[in-house]
This record gives structure tokens, sequence and C-alpha cells, in this order.
């Protein structure tokens, strides 16, 4: 039977423990499985690994876009996240539109539902009732202390004053300061874990030194992709490296990543020992996911993609050539 993968609240706040985590894209080989690992309370965690290997797909996992194939997973308390498009894929949408998306699940429900309510009020549609009700849900989860966090973030991140959140569009702000908007919101709101993807993106070089500044200030434990050297050596103080179609852990900044997986690389042993190795991992899963076929008829697929992944491997022959460099770059 596959294992469930859930967020749940756990004892220890603030913390993300991820157990054998594995996904396939629809129609497509399987992107990683094996994929373990736990932040700690207060850390400022970092994936790394090259382009297309599922870096940002965790995040999506983690935070409930996609549903993974296999694996565990908890959060300790309450979460938000940042997408790497936060801003750019709706410019014709309003500041508050943009912002509702990164608010708290029961207030960004709420909100919407406001939101749909005015319409509809002020096209005559209904005659406020709805609307009345929707206002007082809003009030009751705390929306207009977030209308207040809008107007704080705002003051410090937009050049020009924002009056109306409904009526200020998103292409009147430029990339930086839409995504300066978003961040501020984030690391001031006292989430306890906070997922960004690329927060650096569209930052120039003097905001990218107030988003350092900002991201070591904050108490929230964070899990962030990023591909900005600078910023994995001055903020992170883990690293998740995913590659070999697994991840593994380092247990400090960007700084001294690539000392460590150097030795980590010397302390797998020679060529025949790594490739017994991954040989032994291949069969160990083609195992598990037969077994799991044997008592339920839907996991055949998963485990015949297993074996042949498997036999494929045999079948090259060993060495495998060596785990791929980090492809990571300054900006």
């Amino acid at each position: 039977m596959a294992r469930t993968h859930r967020r749940t609240r756990q004892l220890v706040m603030s913390s993300i423990v991820v157990s054998e985590l594995a996904y396939s894209p629809p129609g497509a080989e399987q992107l990683f499985f094996d994929v373990s690992f736990g932040v700690s309370p207060g850390e400022h965690a970092a994936i790394v690994g090259p382009n297309g290997v599922g870096k940002s797909t965790i995040l999506k996992i983690l935070t409930g876009q996609y549903e993974a194939d296999d694996g565990e997973f908890s959060i300790g308390g309450s979460f938000l996240q940042m997408t790497q498009d936060v801003g750019m894929s709706k410019p014709d949408d309003s500041l508050r539109d943009m912002l509702i998306e990164v608010a708290p699940v029961a207030l960004r429900h709420a909100g919407k539902t406001l939101f749909a309510a005015e319409k509809a009020m002020m096209s005559g549609e209904d005659d406020g009732m709805k609307y009345a009700e929707a206002l007082g849900d809003w009030g009751d989860l705390g929306g207009y202390e977030l209308e207040a966090q809008w107007s704080a973030s705002a003051q410090r991140s937009v050049k020009t004053p924002v009056d109306n959140f409904a009526t200020r569009l998103v292409s009147q702000l430029s990339g930086g300061e839409r995504k300066r908007l978003v961040l501020d919101l984030l690391l001031t709101s006292g989430a306890d874990v906070l997922f960004l993807d690329e927060p650096d993106n569209y930052l120039d070089i003097p905001t990218r030194g107030w988003l350092e500044d900002q991201i070591k200030a904050c108490k929230s434990t964070i899990l962030m992709v990023s591909h900005d050297r600078t910023l994995l050596e001055r903020c992170s103080t883990k690293i998740i490296a995913v590659e070999g179609s697994g991840a593994w852990v380092h247990g400090g900044s960007y700084l001294t990543f690539p000392e460590a997986r150097q030795k980590r690389q010397e302390l797998l042993g020679d060529d025949l020992k790594r490739w017994n190795d991954e040989e032994r991992r291949l069969f160990h899963h083609m195992k598990i996911m037969k077994q799991r076929a044997a008592q339920n008829f839907k996991n055949a697929t998963k485990a015949n993609g297993a074996e042949t992944r498997w036999e494929k491997f045999v079948k090259a022959g060993p060495p495998p050539p060596p785990v791929a460099d980090q492809q990571i770059y300054v900006r």
C-alpha cells in the first residue's frame, strides 16, 4: 500500500520533515524518489541542484499544489508560500488580487468570496446580503489586520502611495516592486514556515541586499529555491542537494557546500562501489514497488517503471559516470 502524504500540525512547531518523497510528472518518467530531509525550527534551508531536477516541484508538493506519488511529509504550524512567478503572470489583476494569493488559506478563501460578492453587489446581481455575510467572515478571520499589513508593506516597498489595493493594478508596479511587496509581507508575517521559490528574481542589486538582510532577520523557518550564489552563501544555514534521483543534506551555508560535496564524493569510494550502491538502491526500490503492486493493481505501472529503470541501469554496466556538478550560477 502506498504511503500517505500529509500536512499536519506536529508537536515541534515551525519544522519541516520529509521522508522518501517520490514524484512522476503526468505521462513522464519519475523525476525523483527517496527524497528525505528535515528543517528544524528557525533554520533557513535552500534546495539546490541542476535545472529540471525537481526543486520547485518539491515546494509545490509540500504546499499542496502537487500530489506526491509516494512518501510522507509534515509541516509544523502555519505556513505561507511564494511562487517564482508571483505578480508576473497576471499583470492586469489588482494588487488586492495578487496579495490575497499569498494569504493564509482560510483568509485567501474568505477574501476571494468577499471580492466576488462585492462585484455581484456593484453590478446589481445581488442585493448586498452575500456581501455583508462575506464581509463579516473576512473580519472574523483577521482580514482587516491583513489589510493593515498590506498597507505597511506597501509603504516600505512601493515608491508611490497605494491608496486603494482594489483599483491599483499589478502592472502599475515594476517587477522589482511587486516582488519586494510580497517578500516584505511574507517575511514580516510571523508565519511558522515560509516556502520561497526564487525570491531574488526580478530584484536589482540593492534590493537583493535588502532581501538578504530580511531573510537573516526573519524568525520563521524558511525553505527556499535560489540560483543566486551570494544569497545562498549569506542566508542559508542548510543546503539540500537534489541529485541522482535523491537528496542529501549539508548542514551549513553554500559557502562550504562545494568542499563538502567533494568530500562526500570521495567518501563514496571508487566508481565500482558507487555503481554497486546505486544498483542495490534501484533493486530495493523495485522490490518494494512490486510488493505494493501485488497488494494493489493500481501500483503495477509504477512497479514496471521501477523494474525497467533497474534493468536499464544493469544493462549499461559499471561504472556509471560521476554525479554532475551543481549548476548554480550568480545572476
